[in-house]
């Protein structure tokens, strides 16, 4: 009976909390929401599993050694681990543990070292999120990933419509106050927090990622989740905004055939356009190196076999392990908080500020200038690519069904991958 007893006690389900539970729904939600919706299915399917892995008890796959030894090891392990840190061991597991997290390099060696000997070894999630998302290399080789896709074309023909990416940024920094302004509201959001959250509203999600890694990484999950879901909602919630700001007689306006671009051009704008912006704002330089760097081997043409590389199986294989990282941090302690609805509340309404500014930008453009632009276009400039170009396309073609706006609200659309990069460097910058 005591060997029953004890194999019972062994097992997840004797260790299962109701916050690991509604975590494993959580998860089971988001797999549904990428199989059956195709809701970013490349990163909310890895996401979602992650988090399967992340909550299974005592399995440890998101912890440290340490983390495991602290919570599961046996009374004796505990007693060594508190000489360590200089504590009394019957100041409790969580104590400990929160004074181990504070300890120095030399004393983590030890407590890992004794969790070792212990048989306990760092979760494969854990390992994942360390080197990929700690160091800041995922995101940034996703960016050097989507630089290779990226063309520069549309925004060099019609340089104007960078404004519009630009102006579509706005809604990050209405984000950063709302989420101070909640603080009034009995959540506890830092200036660091707040910057992360507002990210969300550039609707791109390895720069939310990154940006979150750097200034609030216990908030990773909740924002990783928001920033992909809503991009994958762009066409239900962008089309409402835009026919709210613009006429009918706005939506059916034709614009002119774009010019075409040199191979010169192509070639010298990632290197002017990263040599300018770092030299001004250096935080920027990570994310808009990498991104330029992808788009320069692109246009060079003679480097195919790195853009192939990089276009294909290294942001394929990046994407993966990112989406096992981000899911390694939903934990029920940290998403099941009040501060996650609050997360949620100011990422949407973000993208909606950033969508209507960029509407409204492009609406002053087209009075302003000789040659006509469609407001619609200007949704484009959150950096949801290609997605929010395609549905601006859809809703010029509903408006008028010759008129093509495509490759016109392309150069918006890769503005605003220009943009959340400039205001992820001003973000850290300022609240880093």
């Amino acid at each position: 009976m005591d060997k029953l007893e004890t194999l019972w006690h062994s097992t997840g389900l004797f260790h299962l909390s109701g916050g690991q539970l509604i975590m494993l729904l959580v998860c089971l939600g988001l797999l549904w929401l990428a199989i059956n919706k195709k809701f970013e299915p490349l990163l909310l399917l890895p996401i979602g599993f992650g988090g399967l892995l992340a909550n299974i008890p005592v399995a440890g796959l998101a912890e440290s050694a340490i983390s495991q030894a602290m919570h599961f090891g046996s009374q004796d392990l505990l007693a060594s681990m508190a000489q360590v840190l200089g504590m009394d061991a019957d100041a409790g597991r969580e104590a400990l543990y929160k004074a181990a997290e504070g300890a120095g390099p030399a004393v983590q060696d030890q407590l890992h070292h004794l969790a070792q000997k212990a048989n306990y070894g760092d979760g494969i999630l854990y390992l994942i999120y360390t080197v990929g998302l700690m160091t800041g290399i995922f995101p940034l080789l996703i960016f050097m990933g989507v630089g290779a896709m990226t063309d520069f074309g549309p925004l060099l023909a019609n340089p104007r419509t960078l404004l519009l990416g630009a102006a579509a940024q706005f809604g990050i920094f209405a984000a950063l106050l709302g989420a101070l302004a909640l603080n009034f509201l009995g959540m506890e959001f830092s200036l660091a927090d707040a910057a992360a959250i507002g990210i969300i509203g550039g609707a791109d999600g390895p720069t939310s990622i990154y940006v979150t890694t750097k200034l609030a990484p216990e908030l990773l999950g909740a924002i990783a989740v928001a920033a992909y879901s809503y991009m994958a909602l762009v066409p239900i919630i962008q089309p409402p905004i835009i026919r709210a700001l613009t006429t009918a007689k706005e939506r059916t306006i034709k614009m002119e055939q774009l010019r075409p671009v040199s191979q010169t051009e192509k070639i010298l704008f990632p290197i002017l356009l990263l040599v300018l912006v770092a030299l001004v704002l250096p935080d920027a330089a990570p994310l808009l190196g990498m991104f330029c760097l992808g788009n320069l081997m692109k246009e060079s043409g003679v480097v195919s076999r790195l853009v192939d590389t990089t276009s294909n199986a290294l942001i394929n294989i990046v994407t993966i392990m990112l989406g096992l990282a981000v899911g390694a941090k939903l934990s029920a302690e940290q998403f099941l908080v009040m501060e996650t609805l609050g997360i949620l509340v100011l990422g949407l309404v973000a993208f909606m500020i950033g969508t209507a500014t960029g509407v409204l930008m492009a609406k002053l453009l087209n009075r302003l200038s000789h040659h006509p632009v469609n407001p619609i276009i200007g949704a484009a400039g959150v950096s949801a690519v290609p997605m929010a170009a395609r549905v601006a396309n859809k809703v010029g073609l509903e408006a008028n069904p010759h008129n093509f706006l495509l490759m016109h609200a392309m150069g918006p659309n890769v503005a605003g991958v220009i943009g959340s990069a400039v205001a992820a460097g001003v973000l850290l910058n300022f609240a880093g």
